[in-house]
This record gives structure tokens, sequence and C-alpha cells, in this order.
């Protein structure tokens, strides 16, 4: 049972990155999928969430209407795509499984991927 994110790197300001975080071990299709991040000195943020089928979505107001989160049910992945970066975007990114279920706390953190925005 994982979850492990790639796609993490070094990126200019402006520019664009596609995180992935793909699931082993459980019915993917059963999650709601969260990625935060976490910077040095900051508490752990949210970013942006998507329900278990892909009908809902919610993001961060620091990210809206520069990240677009989705997943792929078929291939058990849930992406993060991250337009106009800036610096202050620079942390580690992690994805985040829930239940669905309400009462059901099964969840699990991948291991997070390093995102820096530097010129």
């Amino acid at each position: 049972v994982q979850l492990v994110e790639s796609g993490g790197g070094l990126v200019q300001p402006g520019g664009s990155l596609r995180l992935s975080c793909g699931a082993s071990g459980f019915i993917f299709s059963d999650y709601d999928m969260t990625w935060y991040r976490q910077s040095k000195g900051k508490e752990r943020e949210l970013v942006a969430g998507i329900n278990s089928d892909g009908s809902s979505t919610k993001y961060s107001d620091s990210v809206k209407g520069r990240f677009t989160i989705s997943r792929d049910n078929a291939k058990n992945t849930v992406y993060l795509l991250m337009n106009d970066l800036q610096t202050e975007d620079t942390a580690v990114y992690l994805c985040y499984a829930r239940h669905r279920e309400v009462g059901n706390t099964e969840d699990l953190w991948g291991q997070g991927t390093q995102v820096t925005v530097s010129s």
C-alpha cells in the first residue's frame, strides 16, 4: 500500500511542472485525493483536492487559477498541473489519500517530491 509522487524539480519563475502521484495496494477510486505542500519553517498547506470520481475539486486561494488537479482512476494516478510557478511555490509536495466514506478513517501519505522555483 503506497503513494509515490514524481515530477518535481527545478523550474524558473513563470514555468510549469506536472506532478504525478501513483497509488498501489488499495482501491484508488474509493479515495478522495489531496495535494499538500510544506516549505521550511511553514505549516503543511492544502494545495488542491479532488473527490473520488473526479467530479469535484477545490483549491487554496494561493494557487487558484494557476494549478489544476485531475485524476485517472484507470491508471490509479492523481496529477497536479502547476502553471506560472512563483518562488513562493517552492516546497515539498505531498500526496494524501483519504477514504471517501464518512466514518472510514483509512488514509495514506506519500513521501513527497521537491519543487524548487528559482531563477
